[in-house]
């Protein structure tokens, strides 16, 4: 060792007490330059996760800097020759704890400093959401391993520990496999950010409604019959799920409408046009930028069907804007006297008359 060959007790004793002022003077310098430094980091956010960082390594790292020096002088004391190994050790325990909770620091500053100057800016709430719970489990996971080492350095056999936790992991994981299985679908629907709090959803052949709440077990939605209901994650992470607020809130709106075969289709046309830029004018719900657009779709087998498409401003105005439209198209329609056919069939004969005599003909006719 450095001092073994010094054999004057007395000198041992004074380089000691040398070393204990020594590392208090040092450990003292250390945090004052840290708080010098810290504090001219402290401009803008940028250099404000700086300030935190150096705040949270610095503190831990003078105060290693003062306890090796202590445990270092005690190792030099003649008196304390016979306890040298577990000084050593004692001092392994504090080193550990030491980095650990300077660890621990530098993320809870770091996801600290997100989570308020990064996270209110985002779109999604998956930072929200997560980060919180990723910073309890790095803590989780530090102390865990500095645990281990601690009884490592202290000469404490960890295998079997090890081998227990991976036995009583694999049990837990067992047990809480519904629970797991929600929690990940949770990440996975965070994480994707296509659903947020407010939009209007449909689960294909479920419910319908609007978004409260995203958890990480399961997501909220209130029906338009004003109804919570509780989807868990791993259901909306195995359904198709329809978001009527992406990428926009407009929804597009198609009415389907027939005339009678004996209508002139130039002046339908004109008409459902004239009507659909009426309502786009008129109704509050209705996108007033973007025109109707008009189409005849088939011959079907008592009209002729065409189609009249608008945009509505959401998934709400979709539904007063196809109620303007059908009895505005209906109004106008039966003002015009354009005939919008119930079912009907006609029976054509070979001869050109129904069998069976007058009687049947007349009722034919009638």
């Amino acid at each position: 060792m450095l001092f073994e060959s010094i054999t004057d007790e007395n000198v041992r004793r004074l380089i000691a007490a040398g070393l204990l002022v020594a590392a208090v003077v040092v450990s003292a310098a250390l945090l004052a330059g840290v708080r010098m430094v810290a504090r001219r980091l402290e401009r803008g956010t940028r250099r404000g996760l700086a300030a935190q960082v150096v705040r949270a390594v610095g503190r831990p790292g003078a105060l290693l800097v003062g306890v090796g020096g202590v445990f270092l002088g005690l190792i030099v004391v003649p008196d304390l020759a016979g306890v040298r190994d577990q000084i050593g050790r004692t001092w392994a325990v504090f080193a550990i704890l030491l980095v650990a909770q300077g660890s621990v620091n530098v993320v809870r500053a770091a996801v600290g400093w997100y989570l308020v100057n990064v996270a209110p800016r985002t779109e999604t709430k998956f930072d929200d959401s997560m980060l919180p719970l990723l910073r309890r489990m790095l803590v989780i996971v530090i102390y865990g391993i500095a645990f281990l080492v601690i009884l490592d350095a202290l000469e404490f056999s960890i295998s079997p520990i090890l081998g227990g936790l991976g036995i009583t992991g694999i049990a837990v994981a067992l047990a809480l496999q519904p629970t797991l299985s929600n929690f990940f679908a949770g990440t996975y629907v965070l994480s994707e950010g296509a659903i947020n709090v407010g939009d209007f959803i449909e689960l294909d052949g479920g419910p319908s409604g609007y978004v409260l709440d995203v958890g990480w077990r399961s997501t909220k939605i209130r029906t338009w019959q004003s109804n919570l209901v509780i989807i868990p994650n791993s259901v909306m992470a195995d359904h198709v799920i329809t978001n009527y607020n992406r990428p926009t809130k407009n929804m597009g709106v198609m009415v389907t409408c027939g005339v009678s075969y004996s209508s002139d289709l130039a002046e339908v046309e004109r008409i459902a046009m004239e009507v659909g830029e009426e309502v786009v004018e008129e109704v509050s719900a209705a996108v007033n930028n973007t025109r109707p657009f008009f189409g005849f779709s088939t011959f079907g087998d008592s009209n002729i069907d065409f189609w009249l498409f608008l945009q509505a401003e959401d998934r709400w105005g979709s539904f007063v804007v196809t109620n303007e439209l059908v009895k505005r198209l209906h109004a106008r329609f039966k003002v015009e006297g354009i005939e919008i056919n119930y079912p009907v069939r006609k029976i054509v004969y070979e001869d050109g008359a129904p069998p069976g005599g007058p009687a049947l003909q007349a009722q034919a006719a009638s």
